[in-house]
């Protein structure tokens, strides 16, 4: 019997879902079994990416690592069996791999010291990693129009806006600081501070309070384009946006203490935020009325797909 690599990975893939992504879990519960297989394959590949470098002993590792699946990816080297699933759907879905292979350029730098300049490379990583993203997901939820695809960044920066803020502590154990350089500056710190930390706890607490002031402008673009998507993926996309959202909400609500026990959302917060997704579709501007988004939120070049991208190793 010829190997299936899509029959094989999805138990798994469908696993690191359920196990890992709390929120995008609550999501996919919305969507039709063939878009939610599809997404979790297309989680799985991303958080494989992630947790190569998060995970590696070191950053000579993390850089190997991370190497090996770029190659993969480009069909230079044999590829593991989750590559050739996520290719196989990819095709099948069109969806813009190009989009990959920028989310794992991005996460290549990740592998060592971090730091953010200012609010222009917070965005630019911010779509690198989470952006791309949001490409893969809209397109594979059906999203089409004009402007469609820059909703979906939106919606991917303002979410990893929100795990910056919420993993602050975790980040800077790494020796990654994602807090801008200039943001920290303007409360008399500097990112060294942050990553030894000797950082005033309360001065950082108002840089994440802005950020996600600052990321509360994406989430309302992403929802501006939510009547770009089919009806069932409109629902989940404004489920996913208000859960985490909520995040990041949690996070300035407890202040300083954020810094020293991860925020997680309650029982109740995940109803509440849940609710509120829902409550989304109510508003006359997600079904019919042009999209204001304001160009302002993109100070860079999107990644466009070249001529001739295509899936090397399906």
């Amino acid at each position: 019997m010829s190997f299936d690599p899509t029959s094989d990975v999805l138990p798994a893939a469908r696993q690191a879902l359920y196990d890992r992504a709390r929120s995008f879990r609550i999501a996919a519960r919305l969507l039709t079994a063939e878009d939610a297989d599809d997404a979790a394959l297309t989680y799985a590949l991303c958080r494989e990416a992630d947790d190569l470098v998060d995970e590696a002993p070191s950053a000579a590792v993390a850089a190997v690592a991370i190497g090996e699946l770029r190659a993969e990816l480009h069909g230079q080297r044999s590829p593991r069996p989750l590559v050739v699933a996520f290719y196989r759907m990819a095709l099948r879905r069109g969806l813009p791999v190009h989009a990959v292979w920028e989310l794992v350029d991005t996460l290549a730098a990740d592998a060592g010291p971090v730091r953010i300049a200012d609010d222009s490379a917070l965005f630019r990583y911010s779509y690198g990693v989470a952006g791309t993203v949001g490409l893969l997901m809209g397109n594979l939820l059906g999203a089409r129009g004009e402007g469609a695809n820059a909703c979906a960044v939106d919606l991917g920066i303002g979410m990893q806006i929100s795990n910056i803020v919420r993993d602050v502590t975790e980040d800077a154990g790494r020796d990654r600081v994602y807090l801008p350089s200039s943001r920290l500056h303007s409360v008399g710190l500097r990112a060294e501070d942050v990553a030894n930390g000797s950082a005033d706890p309360a001065s950082i607490a108002i840089v994440c309070r802005d950020l996600v002031a600052l990321s509360d402008r994406y989430y309302a673009s992403a929802r501006g384009g939510l009547r770009f998507l089919p009806l069932r993926g409109r629902i989940a996309v404004a489920v996913a946006a208000s859960l985490y959202q909520a995040i990041g909400h949690a996070v300035v609500r407890r202040g300083v203490e954020a810094l020293k026990q991860r925020t997680v959302l309650s029982r109740f917060s995940l109803g509440l935020a849940f609710v509120r997704g829902v409550l989304t579709l109510a508003r006359p501007t997600v079904w019919w009325g042009r999209h204001g988004r304001h160009p302002a939120l993109h100070p860079f070049v999107l990644g466009p797909a070249e001529p001739g991208h295509h899936c090397p190793t399906a």
